[in-house]
């Protein structure tokens, strides 16, 4: 698969962190194969996910093929872009296609990225998730390895300002795969969720306690932040779907 594009593309994202000085910890990128195919399953908090779980897969100089919202796909601009680093376009009214893009590519050798929790989180914490990233690994015959992002959201995300001052940390972590099997996914799912859960507060804890003092917007309530709880969240969440209907409606 020629990858024209997508290394120009992450030397300007390195270039644009670097200008800001963001200081990028990885930890546990052994766990990412240096070949085959594997699904990593990352939570979501900001607009830079995409760029910044890349990341951890660069000691092994490969590419991470994102599933992203068809919506990105049909821009213009981003949709070419998108293209070109060969991602994935899901259709949330229907995910069949996307569902066998991305078992396509497993199958093929390629690292793909799915974002389970499928929107950003207003609570920083892990959503509810859908069984579709153990379905998807289950149909490639693939490990599933989970990943946390952490510290992305204080510079671009739903709700707040975009903050490009410098000196901010992000973290990222690769939790060790997770070897899925034949049978119900749901129990798969609630066990990929609970590591996840499990991953977060492990980064969080070793985040530098001086850029996450209590009562800040970017730390989840259940940690003495002032970020919204889960169930505000979601009220949220339901609220913008609710608009986005009214828009199309007109």
């Amino acid at each position: 698969m020629a990858d024209r594009t997508y290394p120009a593309v992450i030397r300007t994202a390195k270039g644009l962190l670097r200008l800001i000085k963001t200081d990028i910890r990885v930890m546990g990128a052994e766990h990412i194969p240096s070949k085959g195919g594997a699904l990593l399953a990352i939570n979501h908090l900001s607009y830079l996910d995409f760029v910044l779980a890349g990341y951890a897969a660069l000691p092994t100089k490969r590419l991470v093929r994102f599933m992203a919202k068809k919506e990105i796909f049909d821009h213009a601009v981003a949709g070419p872009l998108m293209r070109s680093m060969h991602h994935i376009p899901v259709n949330r009214r229907d995910g069949v296609g996307s569902y066998h893009a991305a078992v396509d590519s497993l199958r093929s050798g390629e690292l793909v990225g799915i974002f389970p929790e499928a929107t950003i989180s207003r609570s920083f914490e892990i959503k509810d998730i859908k069984t579709g990233a153990v379905r998807i690994a289950q149909a490639a015959e693939v490990p599933l390895i989970p990943m946390i992002v952490w510290g992305s959201h204080r510079i671009i995300t739903k709700d707040h300002p975009r903050d490009f001052s410098r000196g901010k940390s992000i973290h990222i972590s690769v939790g060790a795969p997770m070897p899925v099997h034949e049978g119900d996914a749901v129990p798969q799912t609630a066990a990929l969720r609970a590591r996840m859960q499990e991953l977060l507060a492990q980064t969080i804890d070793g985040y530098p306690a001086d850029e996450q003092p209590p009562g800040s917007w970017w730390l989840p309530a259940s940690r003495g932040g002032s970020a919204p709880t889960p169930e505000r969240a979601a009220e949220l969440d339901r609220e913008e779907l609710a608009r986005r209907a009214a828009k199309r409606r007109k």
